[in-house]
């Protein structure tokens, strides 16, 4: 394990231009004749408007600067390095909050609540609602070193609980995550939770309950119904997830090809997946938000191990707790109603898994809670924290 050393993002020119050159020179094909746009994924015309941008307008080093305004680090744990910005606000180092990511995100996606959350008082808030924020790159991903094989979701709690406290300091600390974060977080409110009598997470707040109870039988109409709703979801929407928990390597022999298949792969969920005006990608998000998000993987070659982290997740046991057991560490649950695909279950089933202690229903907002809608996101985080006094 090594002291944490600072870390600016730079990449190199030579890098930018072999990604801008496949981009120039991605072969379009025909579009399907009298199919609704995004009915059989990506969108043709989507894609040749950011194809423009990404030509005429991106700049990557405006998207470097904003990246690099907020300190950050790499460190090595366990033989990894880990990359994760440090923000130490308003708190002092009294309050740590760290806040995970999930796929198809980054970082990128805690940017716009980063101010509000580590310096409140700067942005219309108390003092007293601030938060040291500590946001890291999951294993594979970004600007984070690459596991040798496919390493879990467990295993990264692991690994953050490492980060925490022996290379930060922090005895305890609080924790927040949707998508993969999600499933991290309540790793570690199971495995590395203040309530089993050690140091480590005091709570954790979710927007993606991730964990199953055992026997997972319905005991409502409502999870019946919703259980129900799940497979149709899946079916509809799930075949992203087998393919890149059974043949990830397939799919990244193919993606690590190609910046615009990567970009098709990933937008297609950032459509899905959100809570849009009328379908509408930039009716959320900015052209420089998207293309930035796309370029984190492709600048780092990291679609591929990006996607090995559903295999592992299946190879660690999935989401299953053992029979009778649940996550006593306190658990707060934010419900955002444009989630399609993981909408949660009815609170009975998710308190057979979870110690909920708070449930808020959001009035807008969807798989990408934070990068949607950043002002909810930290009210509803702030708002979570205070309880917990």
């Amino acid at each position: 394990m090594s002291t944490p050393h600072p870390y600016q993002i730079h990449v190199p020119g030579l890098k930018l231009k072999a990604i801008r050159d496949r981009v120039e020179a991605y072969q379009w094909f025909p579009a399907p004749v009298g199919v609704p746009d995004w009915q059989l994924g990506m969108s043709t015309p989507v894609l040749k408007d950011l194809q423009t941008y990404w030509l005429e307008e991106f700049d990557w080093r405006a998207a470097e600067t904003k990246l690099n305004q907020y300190p950050q680090y790499i460190a090595e744990i366990d033989g990894l390095a880990i990359h994760f910005l440090h923000v130490i606000g308003e708190a002092n180092g009294k309050r740590p909050l760290l806040i995970t990511h999930g796929w198809p995100g980054s970082i990128l996606e805690f940017y716009d609540t980063i101010g509000p959350l580590a310096f409140p008082s700067e942005h219309g808030g108390k003092a007293e609602d601030a938060f040291d924020l500590i946001i890291p790159s999951l294993p594979g991903y970004g600007f984070s070193g690459k596991p040798a094989a496919p390493l879990g979701q467990r295993a990264t709690a692991k690994l953050w609980n490492t980060l925490m406290q022996e290379v930060l300091g922090y005895d305890t600390y609080l924790a927040q995550g949707g998508d993969w974060g999600g499933m991290v977080t309540s790793w570690l409110g199971f495995d590395h939770g203040t309530v089993n009598g050690k140091g480590g997470c005091d709570a954790i707040h979710l927007n993606m309950i991730s964990l199953r109870p055992t026997p997972a039988t319905p005991q409502n109409q409502d999870e019946i119904d919703w259980l129900t709703q799940t497979q149709v979801a899946m079916q509809m929407e799930g075949s992203y997830l087998m393919q890149q928990a059974t043949k990830p390597q397939t799919l990244a022999m193919s993606l690590m090809d190609s910046p615009m298949g990567t970009a098709a792969w990933i937008l297609e969920k950032f459509h899905t997946w959100s809570d849009l005006k009328n379908g509408d990608l930039l009716s959320v998000y900015t052209r420089d938000q998207l293309l930035t998000n796309v370029m984190i993987y492709l600048v780092n070659d990291a679609i591929a191990t990006s996607v090995w982290y559903y295999a592992a997740f299946f190879a660690e046991g999935g989401a299953a707790l053992p029979e009778g057991e649940r996550c006593e560490t306190p658990t707060g649950f934010a419900n955002y109603p444009g989630e399609p695909v993981y909408k949660p279950a009815p609170r009975s089933w998710c308190e057979r898994a979870y110690n909920i202690t708070y449930w808020s229903e959001m009035p807008r907002g969807g798989h990408f809670a934070a990068m949607e809608q950043p002002d909810l996101f930290v009210q509803d985080v702030r708002t979570w924290a205070r309880t917990l006094a």
